[in-house]
């Protein structure tokens, strides 16, 4: 299993902001520590903010912040957003067309997605705040120009 390049970044930029909570950054200012595209992060900010994940605010000293405490943040809640929304394998899909003729007899559809649970609850058992313990070495690293 891969995650895609949107849940990476999107553990990217929580990273970032959990280093310092309460203080808003820009697009622009993640994308530079990264390396990244800015275009991609606008999406995952965009949909950070749809989840409640983030603040947003718009304008001259705008930016984004966290909305919770990277405490309260679970990792797999964050995988299930950014991943969530499609079908472990095709025949899990309701809306292909035509469905798998062994699906009736296949156990490879519950296997998958006892795996997937698994691997969320794993996840589950980790918090934004896990993934910056370090937070001096990660600001030192972040702020090195590319």
């Amino acid at each position: 299993m891969r995650l895609t390049v949107f849940t990476d970044y999107t553990l990217r930029v929580l990273m970032y902001l959990a280093l310092e909570p309460t203080r808003r950054s820009t697009i622009a200012e993640i994308a530079a520590a990264y390396g990244i595209s800015e275009h991609h992060l606008t999406k995952v900010a965009h949909r950070l903010g749809q989840s409640g994940a983030i603040e947003t605010l718009r304008g001259k000293s705008g930016g984004i912040r966290l909305a919770q405490a990277p405490e309260d943040i679970r990792l797999g809640s964050v995988v299930r957003i950014c991943e969530g929304g499609m079908a472990i394998v095709e025949c899990l899909d309701q809306e292909v067309s035509p469905p798998c003729r062994i699906a009736p007899a296949c156990r490879l559809a519950g296997i998958l997605e006892e795996g997937f649970e698994a691997l969320y609850k794993a996840l589950d058992a980790y918090t934004l705040a896990d993934l910056v313990a370090q937070p001096r070495r990660l600001h030192r690293l972040l702020r090195q120009e590319a």
